[in-house]
């Protein structure tokens, strides 16, 4: 008989494996060459971030042999353990770059928040699922907003303005693909913007304003909070279709450009490998967003086609944040561009929520196999 544990990684979602593969290596390849610039030659982070990608992909083969029914049983366990997680770091946290989101442990730092946007998807996933055919009441729609609101209020505190906006941004697309009723909406957009004016005014810190403020007049300040951006949208247009070569991006390798590994990791694949680096990228990123469409039309879980459709919504997010702020299209908000960017938390929490998603595939392709022994 063969074993059910290999009998089931065997039945694992090898395309959406493959994708990630092709990610991740990606960002080791940025990264390599950025370690090794002529000005501070370091490995040191490249070897970090090796670490982590080899223990993210031990945890997707474990999830993958986990049944994913039980992310739905405790949705509200998982809600709440995050919550307190977001909240013990305020008081417990480690500040790093001016805000305090990431928890130490010694020998890493984690950042909660990046493990928390995946809880209130599950969360989100199981709500809309047991209650989706009731959205056009405003009870509804408030309950999951509020649920949502106590993370975003408890990640403006660190302050995190750019999870802040991911969370929220996340939400706000579960709401358009569940059918919200469109008056529904305009009231919620209506909301949202007397919030940011009660945010700038109350809430927002001074840099942050100030992203905000270079965000629509770039030019405003070259030298100082614009000098960032400017960098940037220099690299991204000094590669041109075929890029300047691995490592030979004069704006990475000479440390004009500030946060290379992490926020501005696509202005060096712009600067070393071009469109055509940019058109592998993209084609990565939009396997894995089609792939979850495509789980979430076959499956008949409700539960599934929420979690397939929030985290597909979380990567847009994410992806249109990052890569609109390294082209000078969106603020600068310090939100890691998925699987490329250096950095464990981002990295180690979408390999739980995709190890989730092949969990998924396997139990339907265990299912129509018959447990073949």
């Amino acid at each position: 008989m063969v074993n059910p544990f290999w009998q089931r990684i065997k039945q694992v979602d090898w395309l959406v494996f493959a994708a990630i593969f092709f990610l991740v290596a990606m960002g080791l390849i940025i990264i390599y060459g950025i370690s090794i610039n002529p000005v501070t030659p370091d490995i040191s982070l490249f070897r970090k971030q090796l670490v982590y990608v080899l223990v993210g992909f031990l945890v997707f083969f474990m999830l993958s042999n986990v049944n994913y029914r039980a992310w739905s049983v405790y949705s509200k366990v998982i809600y709440l353990f995050f919550f307190l997680l977001l909240l013990g770091v305020l008081f417990f946290g480690t500040t790093i770059r001016g805000t305090k989101g990431w928890i130490s442990l010694g020998f890493m730092t984690l950042q909660p928040v990046e493990f928390a946007k995946i809880g209130l998807i599950i969360f989100l996933a199981k709500y809309f699922s047991d209650h989706g055919r009731h959205f056009f009441f405003w009870f509804y729609i408030i309950v999951s907003g509020v649920a949502t609101g106590a993370y975003i209020a408890l990640v403006l505190k660190q302050p995190d303005l750019g999870s802040a906006m991911v969370l929220l941004g996340t939400w706000f697309l579960m709401l358009l693909i569940i059918g919200v009723p469109r008056r529904h909406l305009m009231i919620l957009v209506g909301g949202f913007l007397i919030v940011c004016v009660v945010a700038w005014a109350l809430i927002l810190k001074p840099y942050q304003k100030d992203r905000i403020m270079t965000f629509l007049n770039p030019q405003a300040n070259t030298l100082g909070v614009g000098y960032n951006v400017r960098q940037s949208v220099i690299s991204v247009g000094s590669g041109q279709v075929f890029g300047r070569g691995f490592g030979l991006g004069s704006q990475s390798q000479l440390k004009f450009l500030p946060a290379a590994e992490t926020d501005f990791i696509f202005a060096v694949l712009a600067e070393e490998f071009g469109f055509l680096g940019v058109i592998f990228l993209f084609t990565g990123l939009l396997i894995l967003i089609i792939r979850l469409i495509v789980i979430a039309r076959q499956t008949s879980d409700n539960f599934v086609v929420f979690f397939c459709l929030g985290l597909a919504s979380l990567l847009t997010v994410q992806i249109f944040i990052n890569i609109g702020m390294n082209m000078g299209i969106a603020p600068v908000t310090g939100i890691p561009l998925p699987f490329i960017s250096s950095g464990g938390s981002s990295l180690l929490s979408l390999f739980i929520a995709f190890g989730v998603i092949s969990s998924v595939v396997a139990d339907n392709r265990t299912l129509h196999a018959g447990n073949v022994v």
